[in-house]
């Protein structure tokens, strides 16, 4: 009796001890939720040729010969616009425009055109999206063909991984939609 009575209590010890081990489970896998605060447009226009709209949250500095940087610092992003008169060389403005773009097909997955026209305003160009781990996400061009050429891209102050800034990306993405369809010659 007494070995039926060890022989329990053992059996018992070892499923207690057994059974209260943990299961290992994976966790699944978890994203960083960046939210960011509805876009509020301004309309900035100064001596340049040009004007437009841009997101009040950007901190907009100039430079030289119209250039300028808007600045995300919570992003740790800027979109640098490059004016440039056209002065009958509006094929080699196009040219340049697009290697800066196709520059980056080395590291991007897809480049995503899309044709902006505007014949009213006589705005035309073209907006790129890279996708992938490329230097920049977004680019464009626009142009009234005769006179005015401005080129805009936006650059991340981080290394290159598309899933982490991707809500940046695609915040500052539709920044520079609404930028480019705002322009406005003077």
């Amino acid at each position: 009796m007494l070995k039926k009575i060890i022989s329990t209590a053992v059996i018992l010890l070892t499923l207690t001890v057994v059974s209260c081990k943990d299961d290992v489970l994976p966790k699944p896998a978890s994203f960083l939720r960046l939210d960011y605060p509805e876009a509020k447009y301004v309309h900035f226009e100064n001596t340049c040729p040009f004007a437009f709209d841009m997101n009040e949250a950007a901190i907009i500095k100039g430079e030289k010969d119209c250039g300028f940087a808007i600045t995300y610092p919570k992003m740790k992003a800027t979109i640098y616009l490059t004016y440039k008169p056209v002065r009958g060389d509006i094929n080699k403005l196009l040219k340049d425009a697009q290697k800066l773009t196709y520059e980056h097909v080395i590291k991007a997955d897809d480049i995503l055109e899309q044709p902006y026209l505007n014949p009213e305003k006589k705005v035309f160009g073209m907006f790129y999206q890279v996708d992938g781990n490329a230097a920049t996400n977004s680019q464009f061009y626009v142009t009234d063909s005769t006179k005015h050429f401005l080129i805009g891209s936006v650059y991340f102050y981080a290394k290159p991984n598309f899933d982490s800034v991707m809500p940046a990306a695609s915040y500052i993405k539709n920044d520079m939609q609404r930028l480019m369809e705002t322009i406005k010659w003077k």
